[in-house]
């Protein structure tokens, strides 16, 4: 069976091209498992065969490294003749593309089989599966994720990335200097394009925050009720970044870790859950360690977290980013308004208490990070999982570092967990891990310059 458009998808793609008649092209985009964007390019006239028909893309997109390439054992690529699957719209994702020089949309895709059933190996569909979980509880999810990013050169000092120069004073920047309003004047016009562009593009990003690092900022995006979409706009947020910056002749990188020294790149996730029935946050409490609702779902988040970790960090890089001078949670943990935990309870209004998942970095695919998150909630609720008493102070002085601190251990940990294996498709598990061993494999074969430096003329 074939999925057809509905009358409003329809609709949606004639009001479009009735309002933009300047249009000319459209960017069909689906994010692979690295939560990098690919796709089609079209031509305008052809969007209402996309929305009618779709368009084919080989499954093995699914199965691409970092540097996108098939790998062969995940059984996506050679083994089923690269063989290709359907590609549908996601509804309310067209949209204009601000920074191009001749006037294009992109429209946000989701693969599906021939006959109609969603793909089970699109990290879109991983994460509903999980959100349907929470369906069946009658609870609503509402997410929100807190994106880190650097500005660079786009020239690299001997391969290295190095700050920009400022628009304002043409030096570059050295120091750290948390929430500056100065350092945010210095990149005025490229950080305000940057949300004029997310409000043409229907992201809800309302705030841009200094970090701790040369030229390293933060963009908030808004709680929505809906973690999928709030999945999506993280997603189609990197993209408009790295784009609008280009326009202002820099580059940024999402890399966990590009400087040694100075701070990585997180993507923090503030996450509550909101009754169906009585549209109210579960997790409201005067005294949050009283809510059982709210300590469950913190004690399943916690068990799962280093079995959830090659999700949250999953490239060699990212486990450079770990250290307690950079805030970076190195064991599960939670406390109230505490920054030195994994998980932050914000001590705010009653009605606004929220977990704040501190671990991921922004190399993170924002799909699969939330599935693992949710899986950890729905577990912690279920199983009623407590979790322990909330540090108070610097956690980092209270425990010692427990979570997998490499990629291999944290794809060990993943492909041995039992409570995952029942929110996210062991058949998905072997595909992640087998790219990820794969990239591992090329890494760990390499010859980095500080090992011709300590041994070429020393042993």
């Amino acid at each position: 069976m074939s999925v057809p458009p509905s009358a409003v998808q329809l609709q949606e793609a004639n009001e479009f091209l009735k309002e933009h008649p300047e249009v000319q092209f459209v960017d069909l985009l689906i994010a692979d498992m690295n939560g990098v964007v690919r796709g089609k390019r079209i031509e305008r006239a052809s969007l209402h065969k996309v929305y009618e028909k779709g368009i084919n893309l080989p499954a093995s997109l699914f199965a691409l490294d970092i540097n996108g390439s098939t790998v062969e054992s995940t059984g996506l690529g050679l083994d089923i003749g690269d063989a290709d699957r359907i590609c549908y719209p996601i509804p309310g994702t067209l949209s204009d593309e601000p920074w191009q020089k001749r006037p294009t949309a992109q429209l946000l895709m989701t693969m599906h089989e021939l006959e109609g059933q969603p793909f089970f190996a699109d990290p879109r569909e991983v994460l509903r599966q999980v959100v349907e979980k929470f369906d069946e509880l009658g609870l609503t999810i509402c997410a929100a994720f807190e994106l880190e990013f650097y500005l660079i050169d786009q020239e690299n000092l001997n391969g290295r990335p190095q700050p920009p120069r400022s628009p304002i004073s043409g030096k570059r920047p050295q120091s750290t200097q948390v929430y500056l309003i100065d350092d945010l004047d210095e990149y005025a016009d490229c950080l305000q394009d940057i949300l004029e562009a997310a409000k043409v593009q229907g992201i809800p990003a309302d705030a841009i925050v200094k970090e701790s690092a040369p030229a390293q900022f933060e963009v908030n995006l808004h709680h929505v009720t809906d973690a999928i979409k709030a999945c999506d706009y993280a997603v189609l947020l990197k993209r408009l970044i790295k784009n609008i910056a280009y326009d202002h002749e820099m580059d940024t990188t999402f890399m966990a870790k590009p400087y040694p020294g100075q701070a990585g790149n997180g993507l923090h996730v503030h996450i509550s859950l909101i009754d169906k029935k009585t549209g109210k946050n579960i997790f409201t409490a005067d005294d949050p360690e009283q809510n059982a609702a709210l300590r469950h779902a913190v004690g399943g988040v916690l068990e799962t977290m280093a079995a959830s970790m090659a999700f949250l960090c999953p490239n060699v890089n990212s486990y450079r980013r770990f250290g307690a001078q950079f805030y970076v949670p190195n064991a599960p943990s939670w406390g109230l308004d505490n920054r030195t935990v994994a998980l932050r309870v914000p001590t705010g209004s009653p009605d606004s208490v929220r977990l704040e998942h501190r671990v991921a970095g922004a190399d993170a695919n924002p799909y699969l990070m939330m599935s693992a998150i949710l899986a950890g909630i729905h577990h912690g609720l279920t199983n009623k999982i407590e979790p322990g008493a909330p540090i108070e102070g610097n956690s980092y002085e209270q425990l010692e570092q427990s979570l997998p601190n490499n990629l291999r251990d944290a794809l060990r940990e993943l492909d041995d967990s039992e409570i995952l294996a029942k929110y996210i498709s062991p058949d998905y598990i072997d595909i992640f891990v087998a790219c990820k061993e794969s990239e591992l494999e090329e890494f760990e074969h390499s010859i980095s310059d500080l090992e011709y430096n300590w041994y070429l003329h020393t042993v």
